[in-house]
């Protein structure tokens, strides 16, 4: 019993994994809203690329890459020792000539090391010491590098990235290019000067071209304030303060050599040096030594110890001073307090603002792909009266040249029969009648005229002489045949119009690509591929009718092809017969009641007449002649079905449309809700 009690909980807890929908919960904050766009732009209906995939990645990393606060100024203004203050450690190189040429980013990372980016999309990485052979302009090899990323374990770096610009004043525009790019999108910026060129009208200048849309997070930093008195530095101060007050939020005169010198000797910088050197020695003796415990370790753990217990015994009475002197944690602070929040709200409305922007993409891209199918529908729609105006020209061209075979048959008629008419000859014949006399009964002979039909004269002239009635045949047959080829043709055009104007859609959009990188590869392609395949997705339909309704009236012209191709002479042979035997029937009765009854004598219309009931001609005169003709018929279905056709296939393109107006509203709902 237990044993079935744990296996019908097993099967429980499996459909709950299976079939019970899991809340997903998002982290709070800036990376949770980005989450939470990522899977609605990513749901599989959108048929997302991995173009979109990487950018919303992008926007997540973004989102969680610290504050970004870049160092710029004109050439030998000291930021690569003003940096080396921040982080109190001369990482990067420095000199009296200008030797930075690339942009350097200053990450947070585990242990020091260099990252060299080329523009080829290689990476490699290098130790930090060798920075300089990567950073020196002087350097010609140096070209194919695009950035440097300079690692380093420093808690000021998980919280802010420093990016370290070649300068506005370069020689390189490709360098003073690069620069602008990166003031527009980090969230602070430090203007490094020396204090005694601060002001300057070449500076001047180039803050008005450069600088003049950043100043809510710059900041412009006098630095070497160490070489001028105090009253100096004050003046100084308020006068770059006042001059460039369009262009930075606050001036702040420092010495980066002082604030260098004091940081490195810091309490807190020298402890955080000798636990980096132990951490990293007793990783290497752990991965080189075989050991079972760690009494390697004993020893060394002894002597960092001490060592810090002797920083912390030390007397920074110096360091502190000098450390106040530099003004560096001014800039700090401003950092901190100023630039920082401005930053991260800056960051989260530029963020939302391109996933708004991303969603406008996706829709213009859907819009896009509606109005290939908007065209397509107008196209149809455009068809509509052409053909219905073609439909309407075959009846009246083609009815007219029926009537005119008609009128042609009917000669015939009327020829054959005059002349059999022409061939009805008397004779005189006798009859007999009983009478009663003086003398008793007699039998009195009496003489009376008569007809009969010269039929060999009649086919003679018909057709053996000149066989005109065979001519006349034929050249009848002969303008059928060619009414039904043309009509064919005709109808063949009716859907030609459709079909030409669908191809000059077509021409254009099977080769349609998407614009933007972060559309939908596979929407594309579908779109490709319908138009690729319009014959099969809409053509077809109306190809097929028109090949039905030509097949239709072909079967009616062969029906009537047969007909006109039944032996006339036959016909006109029944003719005659069926009035020979009228002749004898009305003799016979003449001769029995001469007072009742006379001879028959065809007329001309009965002669017409019998020869096209016998030739059919009620059905042909209807085929031909009548209003509502076949071909009126034909014409007319045809009409009918081919709107019927043109809306239902019309439908057709707008429920695919419609698949991506759908798609278009669930994407205005996102942006809506970022």
């Amino acid at each position: 019993m237990s044993a079935n009690l744990n296996i019908l909980k097993s099967f429980v807890n499996e459909y709950k994994d299976t079939y019970t929908i899991q809340e997903v919960i998002y982290e709070e904050g800036l990376v949770g809203d980005i989450k939470k766009v990522q899977v609605k732009l990513l749901d599989e209906k959108f048929l997302p690329s991995n173009q979109l995939i990487s950018i919303l990645n992008k926007q997540i990393r973004r989102a969680r890459y610290p504050m970004e606060v870049a160092i710029t100024g004109q050439f030998s203004a000291g930021k690569s020792t003003f940096l080396n203050a921040l982080l109190s450690r001369n990482i990067l190189p420095t000199g009296i000539t200008p030797v930075t040429s690339k942009v350097n980013f200053i990450n947070y990372g585990e242990e020091y090391k260099l990252k060299i980016t080329y523009y080829s999309g290689a990476q490699e990485f290098a130790p930090i010491e060798s920075i300089a052979d990567f950073t020196d302009q002087r350097q010609h090899e140096m070209k194919d590098i695009k950035y440097l990323t300079l690692y380093a374990p420093m808690d000021i770096l998980k919280d802010i990235s420093f990016v370290d610009t070649p300068g506005l004043n370069s020689q390189s525009q490709s360098d003073t290019d690069t620069t602008k790019k990166v003031l527009r999108d980090v969230g602070g910026i430090i203007w490094l000067t020396l204090i005694d060129n601060a002001g300057k009208l070449s500076e001047a200048e180039v803050l008005e071209e450069y600088m003049q849309h950043f100043k809510n997070k710059s900041l412009c930093v006098l630095n070497q304030k160490d070489k001028l008195t105090d009253e100096q530095v004050s003046t100084t101060t308020k006068y770059v303060s006042e001059k460039f007050s369009k262009f930075f939020a606050k001036v702040v005169p420092i010495s980066a050599r002082m604030a260098l010198e004091s940081r490195a000797l810091q309490k807190d910088v020298l402890i955080q040096d000798e636990y980096t050197k132990i951490v990293t020695q007793f990783k290497k003796d752990l991965l080189e030594k075989n050991v079972d415990d760690l009494d390697f370790f004993e020893n060394s753990f002894k002597e960092y110890k001490n060592k810090i217990h002797s920083i912390q015994d030390a007397d920074a009475t110096t360091n502190t001073k000098l450390l106040e002197e530099s003004n560096i944690q001014e800039v700090l602070d401003f950092i901190q307090n100023t630039i920082r929040p401005q930053a991260a709200e800056a960051k989260e409305f530029a963020i939302k603002k391109d996933l708004r922007g991303i969603c406008d993409i996706l829709i213009k891209e859907y819009e896009t792909i509606t109005k290939i199918y908007d065209a397509l529908i107008e196209v149809l729609r455009g068809c509509e009266n052409s053909v219905l105006e073609h439909f309407e020209n075959i009846h009246k061209k083609y009815s007219k040249e029926l009537f005119n075979i008609y009128n042609s048959l009917e000669s015939i008629m009327e020829k054959i029969a005059h002349e059999t008419y022409k061939n009805i000859k008397k004779k005189k014949a006798f009859r007999f009648e009983e009478s009663k006399g003086f003398l008793g009964e007699k039998i009195e002979k009496f003489q009376y005229e008569t007809f009969w039909i010269d039929s060999d004269a009649v086919y003679k002239s018909l057709f053996y002489d000149d066989q005109t009635i065979d001519k006349m045949f034929k050249r009848s047959i002969k303008l059928l045949k060619n009414v039904e080829l043309n009509s064919d043709e005709a109808f063949r055009d009716a859907y030609n119009i459709i079909k030409n104007e669908v191809a000059k859609w077509q021409e254009p959009y099977e080769l349609i690509r998407k614009h933007r990188e972060i559309a939908s590869d596979l929407e594309f392609s579908n779109t490709r591929h319908f138009a690729a395949k319009v014959y099969e997705n809409v053509l077809k339909t109306y190809h097929t009718a028109i090949l039905e309704n030509i097949s239709a009236l072909r079967k009616k012209f062969a029906y009537f092809n047969g007909a006109l191709s039944y032996s006339y002479i036959q016909t006109t042979q029944a003719t005659i017969a069926h009035f020979e035997q009228q002749i004898f029937e009305s003799e016979e009765l003449y001769k029995k009641e001469p007072s009742r009854f006379s001879v028959s004598h065809p007329r001309e219309d009965e002669i017409v007449a019998k020869l096209k009931a016998n030739f059919g001609f009620e059905k042909i005169e209807d085929f031909l002649m009548s209003k509502r003709n076949y071909l009126f018929k034909i014409v007319k279905y045809s009409k009918e079905q081919y709107l019927e056709i043109n809306e239902d296939r019309i439908n057709f393109v707008t429920s695919r449309k419609e698949q991506y107006l759908e798609k278009i509203k669930d994407l205005e709902k996102i942006k809506e809700e970022i």
